[in-house]
């Protein structure tokens, strides 16, 4: 994996849906990018399928091809193989940021995750998020402290990385 993305922000989206994406996302974004050349726009993916998910998840050209060379590598026909195809293919948008670093969420993206005036962004490794702010703290935050609940009160989460903590 290439350089990922790291942090969080909040961001106005526009009544046309246009959002600002983070700088050092957008660098991430034209590394990952292998036609990407300077002065140009680089390109990402969003996935929207998967109606449990309450977020879109972005992905540079590099992750989704480690997706897609996952996916085909699965039995042509396969139940799994179909379900991965709808959602990383089917149910996902190509497109690339604008000269002024910012993205256009189409109304459909937006009404999946109930997007109005604000969009909040938060790094996951190779990819990141996009959240309602008000889903995010319901959702996730909940989420993450349910994990952190079955762990002992003295707990390092710097444990996980050698594997002595994990569950």
């Amino acid at each position: 994996m290439a350089q990922g993305f790291r942090g969080e922000s909040h961001h106005k989206v526009d009544s046309k849906g246009r959002v600002s994406i983070p700088a050092s996302f957008r660098r991430v974004l034209e590394a990952a990018d292998p036609n990407w050349q300077p002065g140009g726009n680089p390109e990402l993916v969003i996935v929207y399928g998967d109606k449990r998910r309450k977020h879109l998840e972005c992905f540079t050209m590099e992750a989704i091809a480690e997706v897609d060379a996952k996916i085909a590598a699965l039995p042509r026909g396969s139940k799994p193989r179909k379900i991965l195809e709808r959602m990383f293919s089917g149910q996902s948008l190509l497109t690339s940021v604008d000269e002024t670093g910012r993205l256009v969420l189409p109304a459909k993206l937006r009404q999946k995750i109930e997007l109005d005036n604000e969009a909040f962004f938060i790094a996951s490794g190779d990819t990141f998020q996009i959240w309602k702010p008000e889903t995010y703290d319901e959702v996730e935050m909940a989420e993450a402290e349910a994990l952190l609940d079955e762990f002992p009160d003295d707990f390092d989460a710097m444990e996980l990385l050698d594997g002595a903590g994990g569950l």
